[in-house]
């Protein structure tokens, strides 16, 4: 492959590439905007989620310790 197709074939990728990561990014703001809703109608609800997973945490470190 001549040096100027390398070249072209490299700028391509990254180009290609950044552009997944910027849709990915996108996609990963959409999730955390879902996640910010969901926690926000659960605290309304009552549920701290929080406190229930640091409950969790204990619990587990209590099994570990019990094992």
């Amino acid at each position: 492959m001549a040096n100027e197709e390398q070249i072209g074939f490299h700028k391509g990728s990254i180009a290609t590439l950044v552009k997944e990561r910027q849709e990915l990014a996108k996609m990963v703001g959409i999730v955390d905007q879902l996640i910010a809703a969901h926690l926000k109608s659960l605290k309304s609800l009552g549920v701290d989620l929080q406190a229930s997973q640091k409950e969790d945490e204990m619990d587990e470190k209590l099994e570990d310790l019990l094992k």
